[in-house]
């Protein structure tokens, strides 16, 4: 029998993922570790904290599975994407890694742009705008801020690239990964040798790139002897948490599209080919399946929005099928109710620390049903800005495959497809970026030829969920007031934020 094994190092801990040669998820094992908040805005973590949390999962899913460590004929990784790993000479840890949603490089971002000339140059460049949790201005900022560790740094690494070097003793990142540092020319598969130049940044501190299903390292007799593994199972590069997500659900081929209702909101669509939106309104990848791209909007508070509501407005009072059965009771467009889903800022279309969550059109004839079923919809609306940005960068819509918590709500699947004006797929397997791993490492060792052999007879659609045409033509008239508002309201979140 043969295994593969899908690593995927995320913010609140690492998840293994046992998948047979045959396709079937064998069993899972998560480890957790802390995350620190030292000021108000920044996260990071301790990159050791990843590697003793990966070694305990490791074990902890061959004493759980039974099997002949030998029969692991690969394993792999995906990873939260951004956060940066700072080594010195030594390969050893300078400071904390700096997360992805650590927001101290506002004033970093900008100097970015001054130094290139302009949004419209750094998208050359990169094909992505600067934004916070980017690779690139965290850099800039340990330059500005702790020169000492700046002056110490050899190399920077992400998230799954520290935890497979100490498995390997191998320096690599994929391309997929690469590309979220916004220091990686996206086309050319490359770093950007012109804007290092301009940020004044040495390729040296860069490891090379490869390609996800590149086979960069074999397990070490030491690694072996700490976790159980085999010395010399092939270990494969492996991808960003987003790419191997879309490859977790088939998105692998034109004109798939993948949702994502989780604590964030993500729409990854496949790209052929590499068309930057020069507004740097949605992000272009690097994916994981080779010479291919995939187009990505971010909104911030998706599931977190339901959740902010559920707790704040409800307390325990409702549970999640309750909540669901009392925004099924109100029609589509909750009556004239509705909420801009930004409650710690946008990134996708408006890129806006200052945006603010709102309940717009509150009448005295509206109850608890309204702003539950609302939230719901001001999420999907949010989504939907993303999807209309990647149809209007002319890439292909077929099929939307629905994922995340938030997906598994019947009442919530039905507003999609609505506001959507699309049939939405639900899939039979969601096992998120670890079971996307799984199948790149079955790629990168040849257990399977392609990334269509690895997906296509695994990942099947259940169900799918049809719009009703009435709720479409409703939804497609509140969806233009959801638009204007963000407009209207966008000088009075800055004056708001000047005052706190």
């Amino acid at each position: 029998m043969s295994y593969l094994l899908g690593l995927d190092i995320g913010t609140s801990g690492v998840k293994g993922l046992l998948l047979s040669g045959e396709g079937e998820i064998k069993l899972t094992h998560t480890e957790n570790y802390p995350l620190y908040t030292p000021h108000p805005g920044w996260a990071e973590q301790n990159p050791e904290d990843w590697w003793e949390a990966t070694k305990k999962c490791i074990k902890g899913i061959i004493s759980k599975s039974g099997i002949d460590p030998a029969d692991i004929k690969g394993i792999s990784f995906s990873g939260q994407m951004h956060s940066s790993v700072f080594l010195d000479e030594n390969m050893e840890i300078i400071r904390p890694a700096i997360l992805w949603s650590d927001t101290r490089t506002s004033k970093q971002c900008q100097e970015i742009y001054e130094r290139v000339g302009g949004l419209e140059s750094l998208i050359g460049y990169v094909s992505n705008p600067a934004l916070e949790g980017f690779t690139a201005p965290k850099i800039l900022w340990l330059r500005e801020n702790e020169p000492e560790n700046y002056a110490k740094v050899k190399m920077v690494l992400l998230p799954k690239d520290y935890v497979r070097f100490k498995l390997t003793g191998a320096v690599h990142m994929d391309v997929s990964d690469g590309a979220g540092t916004l220091l990686m020319d996206v086309v050319k598969k490359d770093w950007s040798e012109g804007l290092l130049e301009k940020l004044g940044l040495s390729r040296e501190i860069l490891p090379p790139v490869v390609e996800s299903i590149a086979v960069t390292g074999e397990i070490t007799e030491e690694v072996a002897a700490e976790t159980g593994l085999k010395a010399g199972t092939p270990v494969v590069a492996g991808g960003a948490d987003n790419a191997c997500g879309a490859v977790g659900s088939g998105i692998i081929k034109e004109g798939r599209v993948m949702v994502s209702i989780g604590t964030s909101g993500v729409v990854v669509a496949f790209a052929r080919q590499p068309n930057a939106d020069q507004g740097g309104r949605i992000h272009l990848f690097n994916h994981s399946r080779p010479d291919s791209w995939y187009m990505m909007g971010v909104m911030l508070s998706a599931g977190m929005s339901f959740e902010w509501m559920k707790e704040n407005l409800f307390g325990n009072d409702l549970d999640y099928d309750r909540l669901n059965a009392l925004a099924a009771e109100v029609e589509a467009g909750s009556e004239g109710l509705i909420f801009l889903p930004y409650l710690y800022g946008e990134r996708t279309p408006h890129a806006d620390a200052n945006a603010r969550g709102v309940y717009f059109g509150i009448s005295g004839k509206h109850d608890r049903r309204h702003f539950i079923r609302s939230t719901m919809e001001g999420v999907a609306y949010g989504l939907n800005d993303s999807l209309e940005l990647i149809k209007a960068q002319g890439v292909a819509i077929d099929e939307i495959r629905a994922i995340g918590g938030g997906a598994k709500s019947p009442v919530w699947q039905q507003i999609l497809a609505d506001i959507f004006g699309h049939e939405i797929s639900l899939l039979n397997v969601e096992e998120g970026p670890a079971f996307g791993a799984a199948l790149i490492a079955g790629v990168g060792v040849g257990l399977y030829d392609s990334f269509e052999e690895a997906g296509e007879s695994i990942i099947r659609v259940d169900k799918t969920i049809a719009p009703i045409e009435d709720n479409v033509k409703r939804y497609n008239e509140y969806y233009s007031i959801y638009r204007d508002l963000y407009n209207s309201l966008k000088g009075d979140f800055a004056n708001l934020a000047n005052l706190n």
